[in-house]
């Protein structure tokens, strides 16, 4: 007899509050928002589980977490039109970039570099032949010759570590920049 989607739920999700709480804690920055953020994050989960119960539970989660985070981040970034109303009247180029947006978009460029310089190096391979070249997952395992499954573990763990990192960098700026630095005078050799 297959136990009730509830009766799952409470066991198999809600153990795992704490740290999903303590995961959004670093990767949303406004905190009045995560209680939202997590609530959404469990119909997610439980619509999903109606469908087909995950085999890997806090995968699922977190996993459910990130992407609900990318959809936010995403929607914040669309401006509505009705919102603007007459472009003329702002009498500026549209795809005129100001130098704080070009400062802002070459640090978040370094961060997601110095990730990506951080995997191991058969995962930065694979999420390069994902992510970058955007071949499929039956592509990389055939050009590396190893399983698709493998492909797919690698750019879940890979995805999951750079996330994480640029996260960790975004809340700790002053760690990166350190960080940053000791790499160039080593570099150097100072």
């Amino acid at each position: 007899m297959e136990e009730s989607l509830d009766t799952w739920f409470k066991r198999e999700v809600l153990i795992h509050e704490a740290a999903l709480l303590r995961y959004l804690g670093r990767a949303w920055s406004r905190a009045e928002e995560i209680h939202d953020l997590r609530q959404e994050i469990y119909v997610r989960v439980y619509q999903g589980a109606r469908k087909a119960r995950p085999t890997n539970t806090r995968a699922f989660i977190f996993a459910t977490a990130r992407h609900l985070i990318i959809d936010r981040i995403r929607r914040g970034r669309i401006v509505s039109i009705e919102a603007i109303g007459d472009l003329e009247a702002f009498n500026v180029l549209i795809d005129e970039a100001s130098p704080e947006r070009k400062a802002s978009a070459w640090q978040e460029l370094k961060r997601v570099a110095r990730a990506l310089n951080g995997l191991p190096p058969r995962c930065r391979e694979i999420i390069w032949l994902r992510k970058v070249d955007e071949l499929s997952t039956k592509e990389v395992a055939d050009h590396l010759g190893i399983s698709a499954r493998t492909v797919e573990g690698q750019v879940l763990k890979g995805m999951r570590l750079l996330a994480d990192t640029v996260f960790e960098e975004e809340a700790n700026p002053y760690r990166a920049e350190v960080s940053g630095s000791d790499e160039k005078e080593e570099e150097h050799g100072v």
